[in-house]
């Protein structure tokens, strides 16, 4: 079987407000821009780069907050692979979000997750080498 150049294009999530989840995303990542959006059924936007994009729907009605806990089904978290996750981190923690578990510093990658205002968990990953053994040892 060849081999395919697959990669994840966007994420479709609903949230609480609109505003606010534009505003976590774009301190992780200043370089987002509104690629789209609209108020057909609902308001929403197509928030990203060029390559990628999380495509965020204005919830209908304000819902409870879930906390994931991994033993739920569901969606635990999406990961973004990064330049430098220790400026993504400084960014986030100055504008008052929180780490939603503790940062994971290994020898071939560092980890950090933050949650946004609806309890969204996102796990920011910058990895040490190049090797794809090495970026992908689970030993530690």
């Amino acid at each position: 079987m060849k081999t395919q150049n697959i990669y994840l294009e966007h994420a479709n999530i609903t949230v609480n407000d609109l505003q606010e989840a534009i505003r976590f995303f774009q301190t992780a990542f200043p370089h987002f821009k509104i690629r789209g959006g609209g108020n057909d059924m609902r308001e929403w936007v197509h928030l990203g780069d060029d390559h990628t994009y999380i495509a965020i729907n204005q919830a209908q009605q304000n819902d409870l907050m879930v906390t994931k806990d991994y033993d739920s089904i569901g969606i635990n978290h999406l990961g973004f692979v990064v330049q430098n996750v220790d400026e993504i981190a400084e960014n986030l923690l100055k504008k008052g979000y929180k780490r939603d578990y503790p940062k994971q510093v290994e020898q071939f990658r560092v980890r950090d997750y933050f949650a946004d205002a609806d309890g969204n968990q996102y796990e920011f990953v910058q990895y040490l080498s190049e090797v794809t053994e090495e970026k992908n040892l689970y030993d530690n």
